[in-house]
This record gives structure tokens, sequence and C-alpha cells, in this order.
């Protein structure tokens, strides 16, 4: 028995270790810069794009068709990475091998990454500037076209801030009034006072929106002014503005530092940028901090009513058929699926609790509701009623550790019943505790199912904490890793471009979960020594 239970260990194990280099390795591919190959094709081959014979891109996998050929024999064929989805209206093609006259690396093959239609693959023909037309074959051509960049990124983000801060912050204001007045109409207190002195504040925000409106609108003609000329390996040239392009590389003149440095580079900007494209592209930083803080509120919340409801069963309550009936209830709490706990959260918290917060404090937003929709605070308190059963077992089981004679020791020396509870019995639990929260933590970070009825979306355009009063804003909906996941691989319009991606947010998700318990788990060690040594 010895034997067979190690056996079935090591198969455990190496089922966990095999589906995390699957996900590492197609994970990290997204970030490494791959060679681009540039293929002729026999004549009257079906991958022809546009009638051309010549195609280039990044391989992206090789494998078999399923069906065979003539003779019977599996016809191997390359995935490629042809990017240019606005030239060609899709961005993979399938090659098979016998379709492949030759292919060649060509040195002076770029790869441009742009806000919008994904990357361009193709050859830089000139550049049409404000101060005359440079052409590829000029000296200072790559100097030039990387202080272009670098400057339409910086325009780029002033924009941003313009629009997302500034502006952002003045509509902030403008709202804030426009329901102040309703507010006092309501209330009976709306005086000619009160409306003037709104209308000259909104006057005056108007008049600066109008200011920054137009910078932004400069900067924007500004963006669309200078243009990129590229011919695509078809031999089409495409004219695109500079102020699209994101980065550039030549990724087959890139050395092997090179590579690494670009790996680090996308992948910090994968774990700092917004998502675009549908979340096809950028990063996933609103999503990280989503899933952070929403397993944070739940930590907080599902640790004191987890133990309180331990200690009153395993402490203070009478132990009989009703206790037992509310113990079988527990554990049974935690086998429902979750989208039922969803169901609830969305009927409870946010239709019944919400609302009357909406009608009692935010009579002057509705109808639009302010509570009484999908936010993170739901989300947080839906996640922690479905994994306080777990808190509440661990509790208990801790408690019931405690030694009887430290708990008579302590009565004997005059100490309550509580007092034994608080400066006893607790601090020798805690270990237990924060292992249930471990548990939970990890139950909790990656449910979705949940989440999509009670507040995470898409894409949300502000996160939960901000600049503007009161700075943390619980009824806002947020992004999450898992539901992130869950949109690039179900949602997507284009499902090739997006398994990247997918592999690269669960690496992220579950490096997240890892980290959270990792950070309860050193915790609890230190803890139980602690306590270990007071003890001895």
């Amino acid at each position: 028995m010895v034997w067979f239970s190690g056996m079935w260990l090591a198969i455990g194990l190496l089922m966990i270790v095999t589906l995390l280099v699957v996900i590492v390795k197609n994970g990290l591919t997204l970030f490494w810069p791959s060679e681009v190959v540039q293929i002729e094709l026999v004549e009257g081959s079906k991958a022809s794009i546009q009638g051309a014979s010549t195609l280039a891109g990044e391989v992206r996998k090789r494998q078999d068709k399923r069906v065979l050929d003539a003779e019977g024999n599996v016809i191997p064929e390359l995935q490629l990475f042809v990017g240019n989805r606005d030239a060609y209206g899709f961005g993979f093609r399938y090659v098979d091998q016998s379709d492949i006259a030759s292919q060649v690396y060509p040195e002076d093959i770029i790869v441009a990454e742009r806000i919008e239609y994904g990357d361009i693959i193709g050859y830089p023909v000139s550049m049409k500037l404000a101060d005359g037309v440079i052409n590829a074959d000029a000296p200072d051509f790559r100097q030039r076209f990387e202080s272009v960049v670098g400057l339409s990124n910086d325009r780029r983000h002033e924009i941003e801030v313009i629009e997302k801060k500034k502006i952002g912050a003045i509509n902030y204001e403008m709202q804030a009034l426009k329901l102040s007045l309703r507010k006092a109409e309501l209330g009976g207190g709306l005086t000619d006072e009160l409306r003037t002195s709104v209308e000259q504040r909104t006057a005056e925000l108007q008049t600066e929106y109008e200011v920054l409106a137009k910078q932004a609108t400069d900067l924007r003609s500004a963006q669309k002014a200078e243009t990129f000329v590229c011919r695509l390996p078809t031999g089409v040239e495409r004219e695109v503005a500079l102020g699209d392009l994101m980065h550039f590389y030549y990724p087959n003149e890139m050395g092997y530092f090179d590579r690494v440095g670009h790996f680090f580079v996308e992948i910090w900007k994968f774990l700092s940028e917004d998502p675009r494209e549908a979340n096809t592209e950028g990063g996933v930083f609103p999503a990280i901090f989503g899933t952070f803080v929403m397993t944070l509120l739940m930590s907080l919340v599902v640790v004191p009513f987890g133990v309180v409801a331990a200690i009153y069963l395993r402490e203070y309550s009478k132990q009989g058929p009703l206790v037992r009936a509310v113990r079988i209830a527990v554990n049974n709490l935690a086998g429902v699926p979750s989208i039922v706990f969803g169901v609830f959260g969305l009927g409870f918290f946010v239709y019944l609790v919400g609302g009357s917060i909406d009608s009692l404090f935010y009579p002057e937003r509705l109808p639009t509701p302010t509570f009484g929709t999908g936010g993170i605070l739901w989300a947080s308190l839906t996640l922690a009623l479905m994994t306080v059963p777990v808190v509440i077992v661990s509790t208990e089981e801790a408690l019931a550790a405690v030694s009887r004679g430290a708990r008579e020791a302590s009565l004997a020396s005059g100490a309550s019943k509580w007092q034994t509870i608080q400066r006893i019995v607790l601090p020798a639990s805690v270990p237990g505790i924060i292992t249930g929260l471990v548990l939970s933590m990890a139950r909790g970070a990656g449910e979705v199912a949940p989440l999509m009825l009670v507040g995470v979306v898409k894409l949300a355009p502000t996160l939960p904490l901000d600049g503007d009063v009161p700075f943390v804003h619980l009824e806002r909906k947020f992004m999450h890793l898992g539901f992130h996941i869950y949109d690039l691989g179900f949602q997507s319009p284009d499902s090739e471009a997006a398994k990247p991606m997918v592999f690269a947010t669960t690496l992220l998700l579950i490096a997240l979960v890892v980290v959270l318990n990792a950070a309860a788990i050193i915790l609890r060690e230190r803890l139980r020594r602690k306590y270990a040594s007071s003890a001895f």
C-alpha cells in the first residue's frame, strides 16, 4: 500500500508539473520575439493571399493535418502569424509544407506594433514627415523612425492624461454639481443662490473643458499628420499614421541579448498597460488590480465572520441536534455550485441591499443605480459568503486542537471564559485560521461564474481606487483575471490571436494566487513558531 500510494502521489505531481510546464511554455511565447520567415509558394497554392505567391510571418505552430493526401500520407503544415489584419482580413494563415517552394529570413523586414489591427509585418519604404520624405535607405532612417515613434508615444500619453485625468476630473465635478441641484430639489432646499453658484461653477468648468478638448484635438491631428509607408510581403504598399505605431523592431537582426531585453520589456508592458483590441492586445493591469482588491476585500470579510461563527459553534452553543444540523449545513454549503452563490448575491446584495442603499442615500441619482448594480463590493461579499464554510471548518478544528490543560489553567487562574478564549485559545488557533484563509483565497481568486452576475466586466474604464473623492469606489465594476481568460478564450473575435494571451493571463493568475497564499503561509509559520515557543 505504501508503494501504491507513492505511485499515485507521483502521478498526481507529474500531472501538476506537466500542466504548469504547458502553461509556462505557451504563456511566455507571447513575449519572446520570433524570427519572421518569408515563404515563396508554389504556383496555384491555396495559401496565397490576394493572389500573391509570397507570404511572411512568424511560425506559431507546426502540426500534421487531419486529412491525408492521395497516397495516404499525413500532410505537415505551418501556422503563420502574418499580421496586417486590416489589409488581409485575418491574422493567421495555414500553409502546407508541400506548398512551400523556398523560404528565407530577410534582415530588413520589420514588425511594428500599433494601437489597432494588430502588428504590421513588412518592409519599410519611407516616412512622410513635416520636414519632408525620408526613404528607408537613408542612413539616419532608423534613428529618425525611433525618434518619431517615441515622440508619438509621448503625445499619446499626453492625450491620455488630458482626456482621462483632466477632462475626467472636470466631468466628475460637473456631474457632482448636477446631482447637488437634484438632491436640493428633492429635499426642498433648492434656492436661487445655490442654483446661481452651481451655474457659475459649471460655466467655469465648461470653459476649462473646451480648452483641454482643443488641446487633445490638436494632439490627435498631429498624430495623424505624419505617416509611415510600408510594403507588405504581397507587394502592396500601405500608408499608416505614425501616431498609430507604438513600437517596432527588426526581428531577424536581433541577437540573443536583444531578444532577452525585448522579452522583459514586453512582460512589463503586459503587467502595466491597459488592454486593447477586445483584450487581445496590450496589458492586463486593470484585471490584476481588480483581482487583488477583490481578494483582499473578500479576506477582510470572510475571516471575522468565519471566526466568530466557529467560536460560537465550538465554545458557546449547546451541543445537540440543532448545532449538528448547522454544521451539516455549513459543510453542504462548501459543495454548492458557485453560480448559485452568484444568483443569491445578485438578488440579495445587488437588488435588495444595493437598491435600498440607493433609495435611502442616493435618491438624486435614480433611476441610474449606484449600489443597486454589480460592483466590487458585492462581488467580494458574494465570494466571502461562498468561502466562509472553509474558514468555519478550519477554525473549529484549530479551536478543538487547543489542549484542555491550557484552558483549565487559565480558568483556574481566575480568567473568565471569554478572557480564556481571547488570550489563550485564539492565539493558539491563529495558524489554523490562516490555513482556512489560504484555502478561501485560493478558491475565491479563481472563481468566475458568480462574478459574471455581481460586477465583473470585459473592460472597466476606471479603477475602484483613484484620486476622486472619496478615493475608494466600492460600487464600481471591475476587471478580473479569471473573467479575462474566459473572455479571451470564448468571446474573442480572433481566437487564434488570443491563445498566447490566454496562457499568459492564466500563468499570471496562478502566480498571483501563489503570491497571496505564500504571504499567508509565511505569516502562519511565523505565528506558529511564536506561540509554540511561548507555550514551551
